[in-house]
């Protein structure tokens, strides 16, 4: 975990699968003028240690590193481990902000907006023997459908290339809760308000997998941006920071 001062309120800002905690690097000055920043790293990431917590114990110790009110924005799986820390914590989570986030990755009979299993199988098998190649695939994956997509891309990799490559536990990890995580029986018991930015064209969580959470989350509002695949936070990071200043800052008043 990392403190980058400033006035509150708190933000703690988490990551997703396959990329630490750098992916936030164009906000961090901005967002730093408005809000005290905490910079998680998954288990796994970065410096942090590795360990094979599941997805409610990990929240548990994310929320014990964390102040009390903070506002909780999750990118993909960050998304996820936020949900979970919200509910198990709602006095302490004043805020969520869900970044291309689903409830549910994996298709279930009643859940269409999500990625077939197949797609994580080969995933799993892939990073086991080859991390590195697969998580430059999902680089190109996380940017398809962006009208910047060959930019970001190339970023990424870099970004992808100068960092340490996460453990292969957290990685083989990470797909494991995705796999087997829906959250979408337990939702009612979110009572904190939230925000949603999704990008319009994102191939990895379906903007109607967003849809399906702002009408099931209390007080939410759902940002969508049109032009954006699945890190619309790096497509357009000014309106990010801004949607992302005015929610904590309302939240706090709140």
């Amino acid at each position: 975990m990392r403190l980058i001062p400033g006035h509150r309120p708190d933000l703690a800002l988490i990551h997703g699968w396959g990329l630490g905690s750098a992916v936030w690097q164009p906000l961090l000055e901005p967002l730093a003028r408005s809000c005290r920043l905490h910079l998680v790293e998954l288990p796994g990431y970065g410096r942090a240690a590795d360990d094979t917590a599941g997805l409610a114990a990990c929240a548990e110790s994310l929320l014990a590193t964390l102040p009390t009110p903070v506002t909780l924005c999750g990118w993909s799986l960050g998304g996820l481990l936020a949900l979970r820390a919200a509910l198990l914590a709602p006095q302490q989570v004043s805020g969520l902000i869900l970044i291309g986030t689903t409830p549910c990755f994996v298709q279930r009979p009643d859940w269409p907006a999500a990625q077939p299993a197949t797609l994580l199988a080969g995933f799993a098998d892939s990073v086991g023997q080859r991390p590195a190649e697969t998580l430059q695939r999902f680089v190109a994956l996380l940017c398809q459908g962006d009208s910047q997509a060959r930019t970001l891309t190339r970023t990424l990799l870099a970004q992808l290339r100068h960092d340490p490559l996460p453990a292969l536990g957290a990685l083989q990890r990470g797909l494991e809760w995705l796999g087997d995580t829906d959250l979408r029986p337990l939702l009612a018991g979110i009572s904190c308000r939230s925000l949603l930015l999704h990008g319009a064209s994102d191939a990895l969580n379906p903007l109607a997998a967003a849809g399906w959470l702002a009408q099931a989350l209390p007080d939410s509002q759902l940002e969508v941006f049109p032009d954006s695949g699945h890190a619309p936070f790096r497509a357009d990071p000014a309106r990010c920071i801004e949607l992302l200043s005015q929610f904590c800052h309302a939240t706090r008043a709140h």
